[in-house]
């Protein structure tokens, strides 16, 4: 993707995709809810995730890039750089 055709992160949108992959209702994903502690998520959601943000957005995330991330601000984070 180039730099002028790169995807806006919506947080909401970003907010709604995590939660149907978590197959939780969108208010229990905060920005601040920790993935493991607070969802419960284990590696099997997190491919999930993974899966539907490659799909959604056209990026590519290695494996030890989304073991960084614990919230949504930094799923927004990653894709954000993703996509620069």
């Amino acid at each position: 993707m180039s730099e002028n055709t790169a995807v806006a992160v919506d947080t909401e949108e970003l907010r709604s995709l995590v939660a149907d992959a978590l197959e939780l209702p969108v208010e229990e994903v905060t920005d601040e809810a920790h993935f493991v502690d607070d969802l419960q998520v284990d590696s099997l959601m997190a491919l999930e995730i993974v899966v539907n943000l490659e799909k959604k957005y056209g990026i590519k995330v290695a494996e030890s890039d989304f073991k960084q991330v614990s919230t949504l601000l930094h799923v927004r984070a990653l894709v954000d750089s993703k996509l620069k």
